[in-house]
């Protein structure tokens, strides 16, 4: 009998192949049940699940409605930042928002890609750092091994696939330098959170 990517299972090794199978299970259906989660209108009960799914999520940093994740105990936010609504974080490798950085909805994380010249299609996985207040814009991908500066910025729809310098506004498919922020120096609360979002 062979698994799914061609090894072979024989009696020497059905119980830890089986093991880890029901660990597998067991996790996928722990992130549906934070799918469900993602979608109750208050950010004390999700903060709540999230933390004791093993994320850092202060209490004054949030996650807003419908996000999903791969490994929250990956991932690490700082304070005073926002998540927007359905929103997608990787944790698989580790995943790092700063302080009073702010990611606009829809915005996916990705620490993971397949290698599509292995012959067993491998993962390759690689950190994804972002900086103190950086903005994020709506639909933006960023992928693995990627750090976003302090102060940057991401325009909607962009897809970055290399590390971003501090205050520089980048934007496209895929994304490069547009411009340079103007504030160097920001010292701004993102503030209170809309209630019921």
């Amino acid at each position: 009998m062979n698994e799914y990517v061609g090894q072979k299972v024989n009696l020497g090794n059905i119980i830890p192949k089986t093991i880890n199978r029901l660990m597998t299970i067991g996790l996928e259906f722990w992130l549906y049940v934070l799918r469900l989660v993602g979608y109750i209108p208050s950010h004390l009960i999700r903060k709540f699940f999230y933390n004791l799914s093993g994320m850092d999520l202060p209490l004054d940093s949030t996650i807003h409605l419908g996000a999903n994740f791969f490994k929250p105990s990956g991932i690490k936010i700082g304070h005073d930042s926002i998540v927007g609504s359905r929103c997608f974080l990787d944790g698989r490798a580790p995943l790092t928002i700063g302080n009073h950085s702010s990611l606009a909805s829809e915005v996916m994380i990705y620490n993971d890609e397949h290698n599509i010249h292995s012959d067993t299609y491998d993962n390759s996985y690689g950190p994804v750092t972002i900086g103190d207040y950086v903005f994020i814009g709506p639909r933006a991908i960023i992928l693995p091994n990627v750090t976003i500066g302090d102060g940057a910025v991401i325009a909607a729809g962009a897809v970055v696939t290399k590390d971003v310098p501090a205050f520089e506004v980048w934007g496209g498919v895929p994304a490069k330098k547009i411009s340079d922020r103007r504030i160097k120096k920001p010292s701004y609360n993102l503030g209170r959170v809309m209630l019921f979002q």
